[in-house]
């Protein structure tokens, strides 16, 4: 059997790298050689940072592409489109039984479509997922490549109900747990043995500055890219005040500041404002090890990102998700998460903020959250070809 596994942006690589392994792990139990499965990594480029990416790969032990399209930044129909055209040519000349895909970026959706149309069996791992946005892209990608797919892996019962609800038979279905989990599980360790003061020593953002250090349980964490938080200057502005005048009144705070964000932060003339606070330490984009490593041990994170609300739950970080809305509810307190959703009105986030300080770290495992996820998407896809 062949497999062709799509990733296109870094949140991709946390979802693939476990299951790669667990190719691999097969490969080694199954003597005979024409039982094994053949296994290919398309790298669309959708997001691509030569370090970056190529960090993610290293510490995560994933295999060097086999193909890499090479579509770039571009608008959502110019990523689509050309990810489909470049797709189809890898497709017709590669056969394989099943195109795997993670997540809701724009190459899930572009290469789900694509292998149907070459009528190849598709698997989307991560699959259920809803927001109820419409605004979101990403929401978009979502619906439609589970839509296309034979077979939906989910991560929660949650996903479950809302793919059954959407009218999907109960054969494409199999609730798998959380790949990103494993991905977790397995570099815990690794994470743990790094020191945090020389990771923000190495990930400075401004080559040469000055920080305080930070001692553990000390200090919060952000990350800040969706545009409804950083593309408005009303918006921003309050943001950065908040943090300049509250929270690092209380922790000093360690932001891994995304391209998007310090671009609409010069824009708006606020950088000059962030980097005089002493309390506020920036970095540029940071590894994986690196971030499961600060969130380990930090106090509070004020985030828009969505992995982060997950291993938030796991870990007991308690977490303010500065969104409205979330695909996945079951990081909420509500149903026994870390996280809260704060939008980004700073009236909630100060009383939440306020609220959260006081909070200890209580760590939550979902059902199947359990690090052998990947062990269980692979196990769906062979009941699925036999």
């Amino acid at each position: 059997m062949k497999i062709i596994s799509v990733v296109g942006a870094r949140p991709n690589f946390m979802k693939i790298a476990p299951f790669i392994k667990a190719i691999d792990d097969y490969n080694l139990r199954v003597s005979n050689h024409n039982s094994q499965i053949s296994h290919l990594l398309c790298h669309t480029g959708q997001h691509y940072d030569d370090s970056m990416s190529k960090a993610f790969f290293e510490q995560l032990d994933i295999p060097e592409a086999d193909v890499n399209l090479g579509i770039g930044s571009g608008t959502h129909a110019q990523q689509v489109g050309q990810t489909m055209i470049e797709f189809e040519k890898v497709l017709r000349k590669e056969k394989p039984d099943w195109v795997i895909v993670v997540g809701d970026v724009n190459a899930t959706l572009a290469c789900s479509v694509t292998a149907k149309k070459e009528w190849i069996k598709c698997c989307h791992i991560e699959a259920g997922l809803r927001s109820g946005d419409m605004t979101m892209p990403e929401e978009i990608n979502r619906i439609v490549t589970d839509r296309v797919c034979d077979l939906l892996l989910t991560p929660d019962k949650m996903a479950v109900e809302n793919l059954k609800t959407e009218g999907a038979a109960d054969n494409r279905i199999k609730f798998v747990g959380n790949i990103m989990i494993d991905t977790l599980e397995q570099n815990r360790d690794r994470a743990a043995g790094l020191d945090i003061n020389h990771i923000l020593r190495e990930n400075l953002f401004t080559t040469g500055s000055v920080f305080n250090h930070v001692k553990e349980d000390e200090y919060a964490v952000m990350t800040l890219h969706r545009p409804s938080n950083v593309d408005n200057k009303e918006i921003l502005t309050q943001i950065v005040n908040f943090i300049c005048g509250e929270v690092t009144d209380k922790l000093s705070l360690i932001w891994a500041i995304h391209p998007r964000t310090v671009k609409r932060l010069t824009e708006f003339d606020l950088f000059e404002k962030v980097i005089k606070n002493k309390k506020v330490i920036l970095t540029s984009p940071i590894g994986y090890l690196e971030m499961l490593r600060l969130n380990m041990n930090c106090k509070i994170m004020l985030t828009d990102s969505g992995g982060l609300q997950e291993e938030c739950t796991v870990l007991g970080t308690p977490c303010l998700t500065l969104r409205w809305n979330t695909e996945r509810p079951i990081t909420l307190r509500e149903f026994g998460g870390a996280s809260v959703l704060v939008g980004n009105n700073i009236e909630r986030i100060r009383s939440e903020f306020n609220y959260t300080l006081d909070l200890r770290r209580n760590p939550v495992r979902p059902e199947l959250w359990d690090g052998h996820t990947a062990q269980r998407c692979l196990e769906g896809i062979l009941e699925r070809s036999l």
